[in-house]
């Protein structure tokens, strides 16, 4: 009797519980809105005066995080030259976690250019050469050139390894570090 009793008690128990994780989530009573802070109950009984009052005012006016953009705008709207049929190179520092992989393939297979970078099928490296050129190469990443550099190299690792992995490709040298 009592394991008959459990069957029938435990799925309207549940379907309750899962009810009120559901009005918790989706209160009628603020639709589309978070619920505007009401003052505790015991600042309402002795009524405050008005300095109190603006203080409240002005602590639920205020965000609670202040933002906070570690760059300047300088820094982000500068504008880099980029010299294709030059001697410039694109190197991807790539960062786990952050959509690098993503970027990385954009990159390679995406981008409208001149002489856009020739991928084949089923390969994950493309050749992405310079116009007019056969082997010199405009860009330094993973979907490019491979792991030149091993596997998630870091910034200090790729500033030395960079120059030499692209003399041994045959690719004229640029040794200016641009930050």
């Amino acid at each position: 009797m009592d394991e008959r009793f459990n069957r029938w008690l435990l799925p309207p128990l549940l379907a309750l519980l899962f009810l009120l994780i559901i009005y918790q989530y989706v209160s009628p009573a603020c639709p589309g809105a978070a619920c505007p802070r009401r003052p505790p109950a015991s600042a309402a009984r002795r009524g405050g005066g008005p300095e109190e009052r603006e203080e409240e005012e002005e602590a639920v006016a205020m965000p609670r995080l202040a933002a906070k953009f570690p760059f300047a705008r300088g820094e982000l709207c500068r504008r880099v030259r980029f010299d294709m049929r030059g001697r410039d190179v694109i190197v991807f520092l790539h960062i786990q976690k952050t959509g690098g992989t993503t970027f990385g393939r954009h990159l390679v297979r995406n981008i409208h250019l001149e002489q856009p970078c020739y991928c084949r099928a089923g390969q994950k490296k493309c050749a992405c050469h310079r116009p007019g050129g056969d082997k010199d190469t405009w860009l330094f990443s993973r979907f490019s050139t491979g792991w030149s550099c091993g596997l998630h190299a870091d910034w200090t690792e790729l500033t030395s390894c960079v120059p030499a992995a692209m003399e041994r490709r045959g690719c004229a040298g640029n040794r200016t570090l641009r930050n």
